[in-house]
């Protein structure tokens, strides 16, 4: 965990609190964390299922590690250390997205597994539902799918620090949810992940 170097800083409630906006959403806010290799399908299954929520009518947000990664994240590497605090940071935007009633669609390599049970243990400190869904697809296939290239680049040598190549991707062992992304259609992973939310009532239909 961070340590809290700020001092004098107390967290103020407001008058509205989490229940009521649950309610008033028909959800309860929690982050559905998608980990897998480059190229495994994170986004595109967080892409479809947002637009599965939406058409129930509830209110989803996708938090993309690249377009994180151009925002809030911009100043942080891909070292170890940095890969760090790339995903704490995320875990605590999420984690106020899902206080708000929002369920969070983050969709990020985190490869190192103490860093994704750290966001876990952030989420149930706070009483907030950590749904991780392990976007399982063999290093071969991601290869060939290659969608940006970075493979071929890594391979090569050019990029440094990349997952599954020289540096370790490290899978989930017991995730809420696993896709096996080679043999399964997009529909198929959206409906499994949808049925997991109903079945925990983390939606109402």
């Amino acid at each position: 965990m961070a340590t809290q170097l700020a001092t004098n800083v107390t967290w103020h409630d407001g008058e509205v609190s989490r229940d009521h906006r649950y309610e008033l959403m028909g959800q309860q806010g929690s982050t559905i964390w998608f980990t897998g290799l480059s190229g495994s399908g994170k986004s595109t299954v967080a892409v479809a299922l947002e637009q599965a929520l939406f058409k129930l009518g509830k209110l989803s947000y996708r938090l993309d590690g690249d377009n994180v990664r151009l925002g809030i994240n911009k100043n942080l590497s891909f070292s170890e250390e940095d890969r760090r605090e790339n995903i704490r940071r995320i875990g605590e935007v999420a984690k106020l997205f899902g206080d708000s009633g929002v369920i969070s669609l983050s969709s990020f390599i985190s490869p190192y597994r103490a860093d994704r049970e750290e966001v876990r243990q952030l989420h149930l400190d706070a009483g907030l539902n950590f749904v991780e869904v392990f976007v399982d697809c063999p290093l071969e296939e991601v290869e060939k799918r290659d969608p940006k290239g970075l493979y071929k680049k890594a391979r090569a040598g050019e990029i440094k620090n990349f997952t599954g190549i020289d540096d370790p991707y490290e899978a989930p062992i017991t995730p809420e949810v696993h896709l096996r992304t080679d043999n399964m259609s997009v529909d198929e992973e959206v409906d499994l992940i949808l049925d997991y939310l109903k079945h925990n009532k983390i939606i109402r239909i």
